[in-house]
């Protein structure tokens, strides 16, 4: 059958994802679907936490992306998107020629924001988290039984992830062995939740014995620290970065129009507010109308 349209998906993160498996169910006639993404498996966000306790196996929150491919009989390319050509419609790759798209969906998430300022071998930010829990495991095992860790950022997702490394480093002989602390630069953990829940994660952390140290933004990553810029230092020999939402570099090489924050802004079907054939989905656009705050995902 002679295909007459090209839907392409940039990024494989969730909604893309439910879209080529909906696509094996529904095809849309007369029409080539192609899938980009930088690695050949997909994770489920929700899930990093529960696999860094142990709750979960590797496979059980990635998804192969070659075989999701292949039942929606979409083409599967791994590469890295350095432009777009709004004008032509074309995508641009670092290591092959251009690929034409009728409609386009980007949906390339989040980043932490602030871990690229810094280059030190105990720096292990979260994102690409296909990759996060092998980089943690490496680091831990340079730094022996007792290594000082350090979740940099006190959002819910930071709390989340000191909790289950806490899970993950305990064991029946030495549960609490590892030092495990939050550093915030703000007034208090868990921001936007209600003040009980705040105090409930409080007591958790204490029980837990997970320091939390507030109003500290830092501006130093050694390789067994890290400083702010009043100079006071924390031990640290592995720095896990879990911080604010950011947008992705690719999105700044788009020549779409951004928010303040550089996310792509969208109309409130998710088409980018610059008119073209191009939706944007997850944490990588923003609703121009109806702005919300980024779940951290891909």
């Amino acid at each position: 059958m002679k295909t007459n349209r090209t839907v392409v998906l940039l990024g494989i993160g969730h909604t893309n994802a439910h879209i080529v498996r909906q696509w094996a169910i529904h095809p849309i006639p007369n029409c080539r679907l192609v899938c980009i993404s930088n690695f050949p498996c997909a994770t489920y966000s929700g899930m990093l936490p529960g696999r860094l306790a142990k709750q979960f196996a590797p496979s059980e929150m990635e998804i192969e992306l070659a075989p999701l491919a292949q039942r929606a009989a979409a083409e599967l390319i791994l590469g890295d998107v350095v432009g777009l050509d709004v004008d032509k419609q074309e995508l641009k790759f670092a290591n092959r020629e251009p690929l034409h798209y009728d409609t386009l969906s980007i949906g390339v998430g989040s980043m932490p924001d602030g871990w690229k300022d810094f280059d030190s071998p105990a720096l292990v930010p979260i994102k690409p988290m296909q990759t996060f829990v092998d980089r943690l495991e490496k680091r831990l095992e340079l730094c022996g039984p007792s290594a000082r860790c350090v979740v940099v950022g006190g959002g819910v997702a930071g709390v989340e992830i000191a909790l289950c490394l806490r899970a993950r480093l305990s064991t029946p002989a030495s549960p609490k062995s590892h030092s495990i602390s939050i550093v915030t630069s703000g007034d208090e953990i868990a921001g936007g939740m209600c003040q009980r829940s705040q105090r409930s994660l409080s007591h958790l952390l204490i029980e837990r014995s997970i320091e939390v140290v507030k109003r500290f933004r830092v501006t130093k990553v050694g390789e067994s620290s890290i400083a702010d810029a009043e100079g006071k230092c924390q031990a640290a020999d592995v720095v896990i970065w879990a911080t604010g939402a950011v947008p992705p570099p690719i999105l700044t090489k788009l020549g779409l129009p951004t928010n303040e924050r550089g996310f792509l802004t969208t109309t409130s079907t998710l088409l980018t507010t610059a008119g073209y054939p191009i939706f944007v989905v997850g944490d990588s656009g923003t609703i121009e109308s109806d702005p919300a705050p980024k779940a951290g995902v891909t």
